[in-house]
């Protein structure tokens, strides 16, 4: 099985970062703000879409945004640019307050990384500051086999 190409990234003095290259991210609308030394960031502008029958966002919706920006933050970049892959080992939710408009960031930091494993933190909250979870990961970064 071939795993998928490395996505580029731009130099650094790009405004724009790159598309997250993720299927179910773009599905969903989620954007990739900013990448790079160990940081991440992504967004989502909350459409109904995104609701549970509650009218809040929906706890999974959350989860992906954590898990993707935690996951990312610590990909390694190749002498190329591209952007390597990895895997979640572990997540931990901690989910704090609802959120059911406007735009969702989360932000996260890589806290320690080894060869092949690495820890991270992010926090979700809404334009207004209002923090609505939090996470902590467990990332294993893998291979990309070349094609063949």
């Amino acid at each position: 099985m071939n795993a998928p190409a490395a996505r580029v990234l731009p130099k650094p003095d790009r405004a724009m970062p790159p598309p997250a290259d993720n299927p179910l991210l773009d599905y969903l609308g989620i954007r990739l703000a900013s990448v790079g030394d160990g940081r991440c960031a992504f967004e989502l502008d909350v459409e109904p879409r995104h609701l549970n029958r509650q009218g809040s966002v929906q706890g999974g919706v959350i989860a992906t945004l954590l898990d993707a920006a935690c996951g990312y933050a610590g990909l390694p970049t190749g002498p190329d640019g591209a952007l390597g892959h990895a895997v979640t080992v572990m997540l931990a939710i901690s989910y704090l307050s609802k959120a059911s408009a406007g735009r969702l960031r989360a932000t996260a930091t890589v806290s320690r990384a080894g060869k092949s494993l690495y820890f991270a933190s992010a926090e979700l909250a809404t334009d207004a500051g209002v923090l609505v979870a939090t996470a902590q990961g467990t990332f294993k970064r893998s291979r990309i086999l070349p094609e063949s």
